[in-house]
């Protein structure tokens, strides 16, 4: 029996995401609000130390216009060669497949049937699925099922190091121009209190992400955070007394 078409004439949709698509968006948008979050305090602690030192704007601006480069493109480097290193891992454990599926199809079927049958099926039911999903695609169903692998979405190295990269630049610019832009009297109170703010809003949002208490992760970063700032502003200090 088919659904019944709403008011005004329209089908009804269902087009959210579900399962391994689902998840994957998660952990971008998690990882995103972590690179984030590591831009904001590394680059935080560098020019909040630096200001301890000196209140020269270009000297603040210098120091964390580099810290904002080195740390995006180490972020970036790092992403890639991770995510190279994970499909590099999954595209051997699905070429190693496709020759157990040429070499061996009936031990592959009932592999497959047992995998079904662990996850809850009659014996029967699964073996009926298993030789579907074989007529369909069984590598896929392999892949699936087996290895826990989507073979139509595996992990793009670029898309990771220019998210890594982009994450961690958007969370540097932050304590960046709150440390260059205001009078020289409101430099420092003007970062600190804007590092703090977004460090409740990327504690905030990363928790609810992975369905986690908001409370611990905000005090989380932001202990964190206050404690970097305060660590590089006491060493800028000393050495800004002893003129180095």
């Amino acid at each position: 029996m088919s659904e019944p078409t709403p008011p005004g004439g329209q089908p009804p949709s269902h087009d959210e995401a579900h399962g391994g698509a689902l998840g994957g968006r998660l952990n971008w948008l998690r990882a995103a609000v972590l690179g984030a979050n590591d831009g904001v305090v590394s680059t935080a602690g560098l020019v909040v130390g630096v200001a301890g030192a000196t209140g020269d704007r270009s000297a603040l601006f210098t120091a964390g216009l580099a810290g904002l480069l080195a740390g995006s493109m180490s972020m970036a480097a790092g992403e890639y060669v991770s995510v190279s290193t994970q499909r590099d891992s999954e595209q051997a454990a699905l070429a190693q497949e496709r020759r157990e599926l040429r070499d061996e199809p009936e031990a592959e079927l009932a592999e497959l049937t047992g995998l079904l049958t662990d996850r809850g099926m009659s014996a029967a039911v699964a073996r009926e699925a298993a030789e579907q999903l074989t007529a369909r695609d069984a590598l896929r169903a392999h892949a699936r099922v087996e290895l826990g692998i989507d073979p139509d979405q595996l992990t793009n190295p670029w898309h990771a190091a220019w998210a890594s990269f982009l994450a961690f630049t958007a969370g540097a610019l932050l304590p960046l121009l709150a440390m260059v832009l205001p009078p020289a009297d409101w430099r420092l109170a003007v970062t600190v209190l804007s590092v703090l703010a977004a460090l409740v809003a990327t504690g905030w949002t990363s928790a609810r992400l992975g369905a986690a208490d908001p409370r611990r992760a905000v005090l989380r970063n932001v202990v964190g955070g206050a404690l970097a700032m305060g660590v590089t502003y006491a060493v800028g200090s000393l050495l800004g007394a002893a003129g180095i």
